[in-house]
């Protein structure tokens, strides 16, 4: 029996332009493809390993026909629209109190503050609150597929893995959460939505 319910972010709930910093990077002498580095600077920057300030700092680098606040506006720019259906899907969900509810997102402190900004408070603050706890990498020090993420939301919160159900729409993300014994949901972007997620029990 499903007790638990970890939530992914990106592309379950906000939907994003995954491309558009490849894109729009193109117009500032970038590449059409993740170089390890940027890799490694993302993977950093999302556990809070680096500052703001110093991603920014050092995209400068990569990028240095932009400015700081071209690289930040495209940078956020992958953050779309948060469709109100989903949002009263998570608050009703939260109202029948049949399952402990929980965040689990690879973010970083840039992308956070913006879709507060883009939300408004009270519609992000609506959503944090239906969750049991909002764990956000950057936060925590720990990001996905690493399976000590998901050990992690197990320790912290007396769950069993058994009783757990893990919604991601990256592959990999499922595949690690699964090692664990987590029963998972690979949501397929543009097919399937997170308010369908009673179906997938």
């Amino acid at each position: 029996m499903i007790k638990n319910i970890i939530f992914d972010f990106g592309d379950i709930f906000i939907n994003l332009d995954k491309q558009i910093v490849f894109r729009e990077m193109l117009k500032f002498g970038g590449t059409p493809n993740l170089t390890p580095e940027l890799i490694e600077l993302n993977n950093q920057y999302e556990v809070g390993e680096i500052s703001s300030e110093e991603f920014i700092s050092r995209l400068s680098v990569v990028y240095p026909a932009a400015s700081s606040a071209e690289i930040t506006d495209v940078w956020n720019g992958m953050l779309l629209d948060f469709p109100d259906t989903r949002l009263r899907f998570i608050e009703e969900l939260a109202s029948d109190k049949k399952y402990r509810m929980f965040l689990l997102s690879n973010t970083n402190a840039l992308h956070i503050e913006h879709v507060e900004n883009k939300l408004g408070t009270d519609k992000y603050l609506r959503f944090k609150n239906a969750f049991e706890q909002f764990y956000l990498s950057h936060e925590i020090n720990l990001r996905k597929p690493n399976i000590e993420i998901y050990q992690f939301v197990l320790d912290q919160n007396n769950l069993t893995a058994e009783e757990t159900f893990f919604i991601d729409d990256t592959k990999e993300n499922t595949d690690a959460a699964k090692k664990l014994g987590i029963k998972c949901w690979n949501l397929q972007v543009g097919k399937e939505d997170i308010t369908q997620l009673k179906s997938k029990f």
